[in-house]
């Protein structure tokens, strides 16, 4: 399945595509996301890319993010489906420090929410960020996701307890 951005483009990740993903995550402590794969060996790129076959079109949906030119740069997902409740979560990552903050994310987001809504049977896409996650918040507004909740103290990061912002976005939203 290929979905097509301006800039990007979301496509089935590759073995390669997971070990690169791995290989060439950088963490940043002043944006953090909730669970960084700092210091995992490139090897579990492999138990990886098993688990996203394993889970693909049952309990989630997750695509490589792609640059035009063909290189792979993060991945976004549709996670913990739930068919019978028609609501799942957004998840999405973005490897070097260097490709965030262009909008590929923003633009990643649009895509994958898009084909939820017109392809499965969703109501309801949800998201969590940190609360330092700034860049993160203001992707998902832009995309149209409310800020519904605030999970007090729920994030350890850094040595520090951080707040989880919870968003949502339902169908009749997405569709104005």
């Amino acid at each position: 399945m290929r979905l097509e951005g301006e800039h990007i483009y979301l496509d089935t990740l590759s073995r390669e595509d997971c070990r690169k993903l791995y290989e060439e995550y950088e963490f940043d402590l002043s944006c953090p996301a909730e669970f960084p794969a700092v210091g995992i060996a490139a090897e579990q790129s492999l138990l990886w890319y098993d688990e996203i076959q394993k889970l693909q079109g049952k309990q989630n949906i997750r695509l490589g993010i792609f640059l035009k030119n063909g290189n792979v740069i993060g991945d976004v997902a549709l996670q913990d489906i739930d068919r019978a409740n028609g609501c799942c979560s957004v998840g999405i990552g973005i490897a070097k420090i260097a490709n965030r903050s262009k909008g590929y994310g923003r633009e990643a987001i649009r895509l994958i929410v898009d084909y939820g809504f017109r392809y499965l049977p969703l109501h309801r896409i949800t998201a969590d960020t940190a609360d330092i996650n700034v860049p993160c918040q203001h992707a998902l507004e832009r995309c149209g996701f409310e800020q519904e909740g605030r999970e007090r103290k729920a994030v350890f990061l850094d040595g520090a307890w951080h707040d989880r912002m919870k968003y949502s976005i339902l169908r009749e939203e997405w569709k104005s």
